[in-house]
């Protein structure tokens, strides 16, 4: 056995190996010496530690939800905090990451493949921006709010800080789609291919397809946004759940894959999907985009964003639960 494990469990018994009363911590030490060793028939059984402490243990790759919730709750504030040139510039990339990511993802889903194929990468844009620190709006419409109920966070940093990454990843989202439209198409002499009939059909189908519905149409949008930032936003708090790089990654990627996969609607994606769509000369208008679409999904994105993650993990992780009050005896 070497030096310092032996001392490390001789500081946390109390007690020597060659002290002649401390038979309980020494005999214990001497099995660890000698894992394979069978006490003798008649002879005591070694006794067990008398602390949790004089057992080495390995660090594991797993963040409790109690300390995820506290990692993020600090976060918020950190978010909070940051100059609006770290909001701008953050926001920024990270719509260019999920605009990489989403055209990605069309041009597998114009390939003979199975569906699935095409919602299994999409993650790669999430994973980037999580692992950069950069801002994702959707992402702090569940973090922000965590803050907010530990009142680590104001109205007014909320607010703040919602606002400008909602315009950087609108910024961010708009130059790729132009730069993209740029490469697609060879700055218009092509039409693009099938790649281009992806981006055109679906930037109808989350506008016009709304509009027709009317008020349901509406509804519909908020609903499946809803649905869509339940899982976005479970995908950033799993960034805190693991310490390493494929821990982050590995945690990140389901929920990503299960939204895309389902359909959902989201708003910064959206950025970039249906401005592709209307440069590719998809039959919609800026007021279909913005009415039919961009608002419902955002409101639908921050509904889903804080009450079914961030405040509903904060509400049973995030407040230190008192003991219950003993019993008194009659």
């Amino acid at each position: 056995m070497d030096t310092p494990r032996r001392q490390r469990l001789e500081d946390a018994s109390g007690s020597r190996p060659g002290d002649p009363n401390g038979q309980g911590p020494a005999a214990t030490m001497e099995a660890l010496d000698t894992p394979l060793a069978v006490p003798a028939p008649g002879q005591a059984l070694p006794a067990a530690p008398l602390s949790s402490a004089a057992i080495p243990t390995l660090p594991l790759d797993f963040v409790r939800p109690a300390d995820l919730v506290a990692d993020a709750v600090t976060a918020s504030g950190v978010k909070a905090a940051l100059p609006v040139k770290d909001l701008l510039i953050r926001g920024f990339l990270s719509g260019a990451f999920l605009g990489i990511a989403t055209s990605l993802a069309y041009t597998v889903r114009a390939q003979p493949l199975a569906p699935i194929a095409a919602a299994v990468i999409f993650p790669v844009g999430f994973v980037l921006l999580a692992l950069l620190g950069l801002e994702l709006a959707t992402g702090n419409f569940a973090i922000l709010p965590m803050g907010l109920a530990a009142r680590r966070v104001s109205i007014g940093g909320l607010l703040r800080n919602w606002t400008w990454v909602y315009i950087g990843n609108l910024a961010g989202c708009l130059f790729y789609a132009l730069f993209f439209y740029w490469a697609l198409t060879s700055f218009g002499h092509t039409n693009g291919g099938t790649v281009a009939t992806q981006f055109k059909t679906a930037a109808v189908a989350k506008t016009v397809a709304y509009q027709k519905l009317g008020a349901t149409g509406w509804g519909l949008a908020v609903v499946k946004a809803v649905l869509a930032n339940w899982m976005v936003t479970v995908a950033a708090l799993m960034a805190f759940v693991a310490r390493s790089t494929i821990g982050k990654m590995a945690a990140m990627w389901l929920p990503i894959m299960i939204f895309f996969a389902l359909g959902f609607e989201h708003s910064i994606v959206n950025m970039v999907v249906i401005p592709v769509g209307m440069m590719l000369k998809a039959p919609v208008s800026m007021s279909q985009w913005w009415l039919w679409n961009q608002i419902p999904v955002t409101i639908g994105n921050v509904v889903g964003g804080a009450a079914l993650t961030g405040l509903a993990l904060y509400a049973t992780f995030g407040e230190p639960r008192r003991p219950a009050d003993p019993v008194k005896a009659s």
